[in-house]
């Protein structure tokens, strides 16, 4: 329902207009004069405004270029007894939306306020386009054909677990906390969240809090005034308040510096917040889905990350699995990304062949679904013109081969096992050796592959991030653990 605050000295035309706007369905709210009107709108934001021309104190034309300075996309309707043709000019140049002379018939007040909103409408949704197309663009690691609950592919135990979590957590409106390691799919589930939720006619916007400085990423997020800093030659609006009545997705929030955290803290508990260079606290309606690849119960309680701030996002936990502990989804989910890569791509009808499916189901996915989404990609762009089976050109399991290292299947029985030769004693380097070659840690994976797409950068620490999917302070803060350990090149 479209909420109309009409402002208006004399009480019974206040009381008119509103009982006029209240029978065709709009939400109605009064004010007796400018200051009023923008205390009302500090509380909650409007629609629509509709005020008088004439009034003690600032005139509607004086609260018109108010309101603009706050919100210039907001509609502002004028009324006055005084219809001339240089007042009218006048409102028109200030911004007003329409211009109504009384009397004048409640019709005509309805048809304007429907105008207005559907205006108001249009140009918040061309906001919020612009906005994400500033945003770079981020593959997804599932299908993205479906959506809500269709957007989360496999039926493991536990990804029907994730299932009937989503289903409860997206009616409520609560802050959501989504962990778990990178490329799992944490950004995925926000937008299944979001369009299972009441919020699902309203916007669905994404900051990643790791990619931006903190002077950008607090613009990005609250907006600025005019002048507010040097560059700052227009106001703009944060993902805040574009984000109104929708979604804002807070990615890897674990990087947001302490003083973000504290403003983010404060938008949490009263649902209010003040753009860059702005003195008018502005009210907003935002459900904030936040996600981290940390574990931040840890940070908070070493102090790495505000513990009132989490409490604050930790309302609604969800924690995603690695890929390696659902291996079962595997073949789902790689039938998924080819179908959505075949059509991309333009290719004729292309699958994984048995072998090439157990394949993967063998392999422990540092990389999560995104690693897999990636093979999937490369395989098909690859294997174009590979074998041919029923009209369906088949992926086999050598094409996949250089990607993936599947470990040593171990002996299944002691009847293998008493079977096999025994070797002469080796020494204990020779057995040190044998050891890691067969039984590699997570940490061990993770630090192959990150130093690997490192030097494939070229050391360029950004890029490197973005390739893995993780913040450049992660990254950071990974590499100087490793040279203390002296675990790779201080050079890196």
């Amino acid at each position: 329902m479209s909420l109309v605050l009409i402002v208006d000295d004399k009480e019974m035309m206040r009381d008119s207009v509103a009982a006029t706007l209240s029978r065709a369905g709009f939400e109605v709210s009064t004010a007796t004069d400018a200051g009023a009107a923008l205390e009302s709108m500090a509380k909650r934001r409007p629609d629509v405004v509709i005020t008088d021309l004439r009034m003690p104190g600032q005139t509607g034309v004086e609260l018109l270029e108010a309101v603009k300075k706050i919100d210039e996309d907001l509609p502002v309707i004028l009324m006055t007894a005084f219809g001339t043709i240089e007042t009218a000019v006048r409102a028109m140049k200030s911004g007003a939306f329409d211009y109504l002379t009384k009397p004048f018939e409640g019709d005509e007040l309805i048809i304007a306020a429907k105008r207005a909103v559907s205006h108001a409408k249009l140009t918040r949704e061309n906001g919020v386009l612009k906005a994400a197309a500033d945003v770079p663009v981020r593959r997804l690691p599932t299908d993205n054909s479906g959506k809500g609950i269709d957007r989360l592919i496999g039926e493991s135990a536990a990804m029907k677990g994730i299932k009937d979590q989503l289903k409860t957590i997206a009616q409520s409106h609560g802050n959501v906390l989504v962990t778990g390691p990178s490329g799992a799919g944490k950004e995925v589930v926000a937008r299944a969240i979001h369009e299972m939720s009441p919020r699902a006619s309203g916007p669905f916007l994404a900051v990643n809090c790791a990619a931006l400085s903190e002077s950008l990423l607090e613009s990005e997020l609250f907006g600025h005034e005019r002048g507010a800093f040097t560059g700052a030659d227009k106001l703009r609006k944060g993902r805040f308040e574009l984000a109104d009545g929708g979604t804002l997705l807070l990615d890897e929030i674990s990087e947001v510096s302490p003083s973000i955290q504290a403003k983010l803290l404060r938008v949490l508990q009263e649902r209010a917040f003040e753009r860059v260079g702005s003195s008018v606290t502005m009210g907003i309606d935002v459900r904030v889905i936040a996600t981290s690849n940390r574990d931040l119960p840890k940070m908070a309680a070493e102090g790495g990350f505000r513990e009132d701030l989490f409490f604050r996002l930790n309302v609604l936990p969800i924690t995603l699995p690695p890929l390696r502990e659902r291996l079962s989804d595997v073949p789902a989910l790689a039938a998924s990304f080819v179908r959505e890569i075949c059509r991309r791509e333009g290719r004729c009808g292309m699958r994984f062949s048995d072998d090439a499916l157990r394949r993967l189901q063998a392999y422990e996915w540092a990389g999560n679904v995104r690693e897999l989404q990636n093979i999937c990609e490369r395989a098909v762009v690859l294997g174009a013109n590979l074998e041919k089976s029923e009209n369906e050109i088949v992926i086999p399991a050598s094409l996949i081969e250089p990607w993936i290292r599947v470990k040593a299947e171990p002996l299944t029985n002691r009847a293998e096992l008493e079977a096999k030769p025994v070797p002469a004693a080796p020494s204990n380097q020779v057995v040190a050796a044998a050891a890691s070659d067969l039984i590699r840690t997570l940490d061990e994976i993770e630090r192959e592959a990150i130093v690997r797409t490192l030097m494939k950068m070229g050391r360029h620490r950004q890029r490197t991030a973005q390739a893995l999917g993780i913040g450049v302070r992660t990254l950071g803060l990974k590499l100087k653990k490793w040279k203390e350990e002296q675990l790779i090149e201080q050079t890196l």
